[in-house]
């Protein structure tokens, strides 16, 4: 078999062009990201089961703020690492990505620290605690949240009240239930309920589960017969027991008139 220059130098010249045809066609369908501007912001925020404090148009403010919101800005100029930098640098964000598409979109996609309960201290802090036990500040929104009072520290609000209010809160019953959580003095807890006119001492915020289980018990099947208001003080300190104080009558009260 001969060995054919002329047949090679064909191929190799239709492979060549092909290839240059191919990257001609990529080049002209790609749009000139350094001519194009950026058309539309897409925002997309995590939910949780209870409301955050961040919505589409508190993370343009936060962007605005820094001159990085990249509506009608030139696609080349935006740079996505710097809008995620800006983002995560709010304390109330977890975490922040960000990427630019060919259309001439920028998608910005944020994960938010969810507010499980605030804290309102005898010492005066005021503050949220998230999911984790982190510290939010206190801010000018409003959210439906369990509000913790009494002698409370950064450090048990983070290591015993936030296991502790996670746990409500993941609990459709007691997310309900629970309006408010007392710390006394000596780190025993008291709850608030939302129905009944009593107020219930879990003792150390240990065993929770165990504890919130007999009260839900009692509840379904012992106040929804006896009434919810026939107790002012219901206890469930000690193992396997509730011990409950019963309201003390109302003394009636006699109106004079004068003659």
């Amino acid at each position: 078999m001969t060995f054919s220059w002329k047949k090679t130098m064909i191929v190799a010249l239709d492979t060549v062009v092909a290839v240059y045809l191919l990257l001609a066609v990529t080049a002209f369908n790609k749009p000139d990201e350094s001519r194009s501007v950026c058309s539309q912001v897409k925002i997309n925020i995590s939910e949780d089961v209870v409301e955050g404090f961040l919505d589409a148009d508190e993370i343009k403010r936060i962007l605005k703020n820094k001159g990085v919101y990249p509506l009608g800005k030139p696609m080349d100029d935006i740079r996505v690492r710097r809008i995620e930098d800006v983002l995560e640098n709010s304390p109330f964000v977890d975490r922040a990505r960000c990427h630019k598409t060919t259309g001439g979109h920028v998608c910005i996609s944020v994960t938010q620290r969810m507010p499980l309960i605030r804290v309102k201290a005898d010492s005066g802090d005021d503050y949220y605690l998230d999911s984790r036990g982190g510290i939010m500040p206190n801010t000018r929104y409003t959210t439906d949240l369990i509000v913790a009072t009494g002698h409370i520290g950064r450090k048990y609000a983070s290591k015993v009240l936030a296991p502790l209010a996670a746990y409500i809160v993941k609990d459709k019953f007691w997310r309900n239930q629970v309006v408010q959580i007392n710390v006394l003095e000596d780190g025993t807890v008291e709850i608030v309920p939302r129905v009944g006119d009593h107020i219930v001492y879990l003792g150390q915020p240990a065993g929770v589960a165990g504890k919130l289980l007999r009260l839900e018990k009692f509840y379904r099947y012992g106040l929804n017969r006896a009434g919810w208001n026939k107790y002012s003080y219901i206890s469930l300190e000690f193992d396997n027991q509730i011990i409950c104080k019963k309201q003390l009558p109302r003394q009636k009260t006699a109106t004079v008139s004068e003659q």
